[in-house]
């Protein structure tokens, strides 16, 4: 099985932080989830976003989510592959050149990557969309396209894959993001 790296920030979404990583260990993935600054057993606060009819969504504290590596102790090339969750978390962890140099290790080596929702602002400041294809939470559109990436507009409980990128708009998208995800990684589920 794959070994992963998570990576996350305070008010990373709820949903895309916790259902991937719960998912991925089901299946008998090895996840470690790691936040900068951040040690093995520290906890993160997520965010619970939700489409309640206004312009945007909205924004509920979410659940604490415990970390299982330290974020410096991490080597990128110990793993299989790369998850970004979004919500705020990207916004923030965009500005970390250890976070940057991690996503672009992945890309050079061609390892699967899942990005969900405003994880495209990560994608986006490591300079890794250039003539790819990328969805995200629509507010990202103009990250994606000014990154050079060609914007996927599809329903929210879709995602698309191009190469060893999956994207998706948001957590509604859940099944079709993981589905996706663990094709690249191989993963067979028998009944």
């Amino acid at each position: 099985m794959a070994k992963i790296l998570m990576i996350c920030g305070d008010y990373c979404e709820d949903y895309e932080t916790m259902v991937p990583y719960q998912t991925l260990l089901a299946v008998g993935h090895e996840v470690d989830a790691v936040s900068p600054g951040k040690k093995s057993g520290d906890k993160i606060i997520t965010a619970i976003h939700d489409f309640e009819g206004e312009q945007t969504y909205s924004e509920k504290r979410g659940h604490f989510f415990t970390l299982t590596a330290t974020f410096d102790d991490i080597q990128v090339e110990d793993y299989d592959a790369l998850v970004l969750p979004g919500g705020r978390g990207p916004e923030f962890l965009r500005l970390n050149q250890d976070v940057i140099h991690m996503i672009q290790h992945f890309f050079k080596t061609d390892k699967p990557v899942a990005a969900v929702c405003h994880a495209a602002q990560l994608l986006a400041a490591a300079d890794v969309l250039k003539g790819r294809t990328c969805s995200a939470y629509p507010a990202c559109q103009p990250d994606v396209e000014l990154a050079g990436g060609q914007y996927a507009d599809i329903n929210v409980d879709q995602a698309v894959t191009d190469g060893n990128l999956v994207t998706a708009p948001a957590w509604p998208a859940h099944p079709a993001w993981l589905q996706q995800f663990l094709s690249l990684l191989g993963t067979q589920i028998t009944l």
